[in-house]
């Protein structure tokens, strides 16, 4: 209810700016300037009278796709008023409702004469240019309306969901899977997720421009919301730990396994998942994947092992030994770090001839690893000691640890871990503050203040809180090269985005992966892993690339026919 409230009062006050700034324009076309100030039918008017189809009107207030019809219709207006240089142009874009009230007001307020029987050849080529920037224009705002309102292209920059989703797989992902979540910031730039670029300057992300007016907000809301994610659904999130957008529908998206729900609990025994209990349950496309060490005596030939097995992170360091005579150093072996090993492959590379030694990495129990935010200097250079060790701050970096911080837990040993459900009544207390803090100060906007041992919440003290909204646990597949809801915590429901649908391209290269020491040469497309779905669970996926070829061939051989329509009609109206 708060979402459209607050969308209506934005829509009236562009109302009330439009018919401040054009009434007099409505009133020299023959309407009532009241109409200026009519939501919808003000821009209805503008398109009958510029003869473009009066439907695009519904299109006027819509989020991020309004502000360009607006744009173009306002330069339909001007036009109307024989408005058309550059800087008409450009003026009415940038400061609309500004320099449309410079017009309004204007004593020389005329329409331009649409009755001359012919066009002059310089009008003629504006004619034939704004009929191209128009077929742009609205190429872009369809495109436009599907990335917003229906589904959303996103990429595998990262190993984490191997072998399931392959790094270079690029997928479309539905939004309207668990209920179509409203876009919070109306004013951005289409395509773009959180910033228009990577700066690359030292300092800090916030800096970097964002794609979005971060002033112009609309809260939290979902519509037909007839399902939730269920275990073992793949599906796309925002992360809910960035602290560079506070936007929370701008954060970075995330795609990982749902693999507990709210209300379960949730373990890793000796790296092995369990959910209430119960070991977890390995769909077909699926692959238990675990990371190894091994010791061997000469070097492994790397790129023939990426290429029998395809995904293969791996750290290779040489092992030295010494002299004991001339104390001169020399390579007695390597060591290799694998990530990613499914039981078929550790077993088939444990049987190379020069391996000695050969172990699943598993972290202990009651292996704690705190990290430190590292200090850095004006220029965003790491501050170091004398002997060249970096310096860190008392900070620490919660992003890397595991959550929640007070626990003794770790990748491998984690839990058991209760996923809040909404309705649940929690205990608050130095003990579990860590667990719920980020959800009742961050993911559900509440104060929270924490004074001599008693917690304030919204000004009243309590040692309790009841969650507004349900929350899940999202794991990788890959678990040892995976940043997840083990390292971030809980995802609200709030950042979901939606499930994947298929996988429309897979190219292997695409992303470096900064966790390997070999990369593949090139790029090479994965032509058996297009246009196949992701979800179903299946081993062995259908290919729809028959529906791919049917669009394309609808949609260009649409596009001839209108074509060829448009040249008719044009030479019988010469």
């Amino acid at each position: 209810m708060n979402y459209f409230l607050t969308y209506t009062v934005y829509v009236l006050i562009l109302s009330v700016l439009m018919g401040i700034s054009t009434w007099k324009m409505f009133k020299k076309m023959g309407y009532s300037p009241l109409f200026a100030f009519i939501p919808f039918y003000n821009y209805f008017i503008i398109l009958k009278e510029t003869k473009h189809p009066k439907w695009w009107a519904i299109l006027s207030y819509l989020p991020i796709v309004g502000p360009i019809m607006m744009s173009v219709f306002h330069l339909y207006l001007v036009k109307k008023f024989g408005k058309t240089l550059f800087k008409d142009q450009l003026l009415t874009v940038i400061l609309p409702f500004i320099y449309m009230a410079t017009i309004n007001y204007s004593k020389d307020l005329e329409l331009e004469d649409e009755n001359a029987l012919y066009l002059t050849e310089e009008e003629k080529n504006a004619k034939k240019k704004d009929t191209f920037i128009g077929s742009i224009t609205f190429a872009v705002v369809f495109a436009t309306i599907i990335h917003v309102f229906f589904t959303q292209p996103f990429g595998i920059p990262t190993g984490s969901m191997e072998r399931t989703l392959l790094v270079g797989d690029f997928l479309f992902v539905n939004k309207w899977s668990y209920g179509y979540r409203l876009p919070m910031r109306p004013l951005a730039i289409p395509f773009l997720q959180g910033t228009i670029m990577d700066t690359g300057e030292p300092g800090n992300p916030k800096d970097d421009p964002k794609s979005y007016v971060e002033g112009v907000k609309l809260p939290y809301a979902r519509i037909f919301q007839f399902n939730k994610p269920q275990k073992n659904d793949i599906v796309v999130f925002n992360y809910p730990r960035d602290s560079v957008h506070v936007s929370l529908d701008r954060a970075d998206p995330y795609v990982k396994r749902c693999v507990a729900v709210a209300g379960d609990t949730f373990e890793m025994r000796n790296g092995r998942l369990f959910v209430n209990g119960k070991p977890e349950t390995v769909l077909g496309d699926q692959q238990v994947q675990h990371a190894y060490i091994l010791n061997t005596s000469s070097q492994l030939d790397i790129p023939a092992l990426y290429q029998t097995y395809g995904f293969l992170p791996v750290q290779e360091m040489p092992v030295y030994k010494e002299d004991s005579i001339t104390k001169q150093k020399s390579v007695s072996g390597f060591t290799y770090m694998f990530q990613g090993l499914t039981n078929s492959v550790a077993k088939e590379i444990k049987t190379l001839p020069q391996v000695l030694d050969f172990k699943e990495e598993i972290q202990e129990k009651g292996f704690f690893d705190i990290r430190n935010f590292p200090r850095k200097d004006k220029s965003g250079e790491v501050l170091r000691n004398p002997s060249g060790m970096a310096l860190f701050s008392s900070k620490i970096d919660t992003t890397n640890c595991i959550f929640p911080i007070n626990k003794k837990w770790n990748q491998d040993q984690y839990g058991p871990l209760k996923i809040p459900k909404k309705g649940d009544v929690v205990t608050i207390n130095q003990e579990t503050l860590p667990e719920y803090q980020w959800i009742i100060k961050n993911y559900e906007h509440n104060t929270l203040v924490n004074k001599n041992g008693k917690f304030f919440i919204n000004g009243k003290e309590t040692n309790q809180y009841t969650i507004q909204q349900d929350y899940y646990m999202m794991i990788g597949d890959n678990r040892d090269a995976s940043l997840d809801a083990r390292f971030f915590g809980f995802v609200p429901e709030a950042n979901i985005v939606g499930k994947p649908m298929f996988t429309w391209m897979s190219v292997e290269g695409a992303f470096k992966d900064n966790n390997s020491s070999y990369q593949a040469n090139g790029w090479k497309i994965r032509w058996d892993r297009m246009f196949k779905a992701t979800n179903t669970g299946e081993a062995n996926k259908t290919s729809y690339w028959w529906i791919a070829v049917m669009i394309l061939v609808i949609f260009f051989g649409w596009e001839y026919f209108m074509k060829l329509f448009r040249k008719k009609k044009e030479e019988e109206d010469l």
